[in-house]
């Protein structure tokens, strides 16, 4: 089959074709024939190499854990599934990701498809939306009536948690510039902060959730604007600063995500029902070269929702 792998680390230009042998299900997996993934920021520092000692793999590495496909061949053991069935997961993170045309993930993690949803839809929602998921109910047990701020709102986990900390029945507050505000307003955020124009920590106070997707300095101010003794920071991008979180009695805490299958069919069932939407802000097709933009797109920051790959 076709896969886009890396030989080494560094650049997008380590991103090339090549043909490697089609995956085999163990007893408890499925192969997926894929249709579509997505980029997600893990995807790019693994191939610059900033994650090799937590993922000491060798190569080559397909990298990409998003996959939304049809199932082509089953496991011995699984009864849940079968040939035919429209499917989207985070697989487990391993060195054979979904930048190929087959995809082997565990049965477990699998969610059917809505009706109502694309492919492309579809491989755009596990990793950031299990993010996203995690991140404000697991972790930060986020509650109908609470306050939470949703730093990058116009990203690709910003505009899911958006969506899901709306239809739980929170007060939503996002930061984005001034382009995207009617946007995110349209997903359901109450007061969009344009970070260009306006320190979010000088207008903000008492909150109960902050979820940081940006780390550094916002992360510090983050701790300002939360409620004492009850507050709960969450970042997915770097561990906060413990002695603040003491010096006001807080949650603080880093996290890494999960793959889960179950929270991805509550997830579907939210989207089949018209409650959350995917948001693609640009696609690009399989092939080195589409990856190779792809890549560059994410790299920016400034992508609007997310970045698909279609096969």
């Amino acid at each position: 089959m076709k896969a886009v792998v890396i030989e080494n680390y560094g650049g997008k230009e380590e991103l090339k074709e090549a043909e490697v042998a089609n995956p085999k299900p163990e007893a408890n997996q499925v192969v997926v024939e894929m249709k579509a993934t997505s980029i997600n920021p893990i995807d790019w520092k693994l191939r610059e190499g900033y994650l090799k000692q937590m993922m000491d793999w060798p190569f080559p590495i397909i990298l990409g854990w998003d996959a939304a496909g049809v199932i082509s061949e089953v496991g011995a053991d699984v009864t849940d599934w079968k040939v035919g069935d429209k499917v989207f997961a985070r697989p487990e993170t391993t060195r054979f990701g979904t930048y190929a045309e087959y995809a082997l993930v565990d049965a477990p993690l699998l969610a059917k498809i809505p009706d109502n949803v694309s492919f492309d839809e579809a491989a755009s929602i596990p990793l950031a939306g299990l993010t996203a998921w995690q991140a404000l109910f697991d972790h930060a047990n986020l509650q109908a009536g609470e306050k939470v701020l949703i730093h990058a709102g116009a990203g690709g986990v910003g505009t899911l948690a958006i969506q899901l900390a709306k239809n739980a029945g929170a007060h939503v507050i996002t930061t984005a510039s001034e382009k995207n505000a009617a946007f995110l307003k349209e997903l359901g955020a109450d007061e969009v902060i344009d970070y260009k124009t306006t320190n979010f920590a000088d207008v903000l106070t008492d909150l109960d959730v902050v979820f940081d997707t940006m780390g550094g300095d916002i992360q510090k101010d983050s701790f300002k604007v939360l409620k004492e003794n009850t507050g709960r920071l969450i970042s997915i991008v770097a561990e906060p600063d413990q002695e603040l979180a003491k010096s006001k009695n807080i949650v603080a805490k880093s996290i890494w995500l999960e793959p889960n299958g179950e929270q991805l069919k509550a997830f579907a069932d939210l989207m089949a029902a018209g409650k959350v939407k995917a948001i693609i802000g640009a696609t690009f097709p399989f092939s080195a070269q589409g990856v190779y933009d792809a890549h560059a797109l994410s790299e920016t920051h400034h992508a609007k929702g997310k970045i698909v790959i279609s096969f």
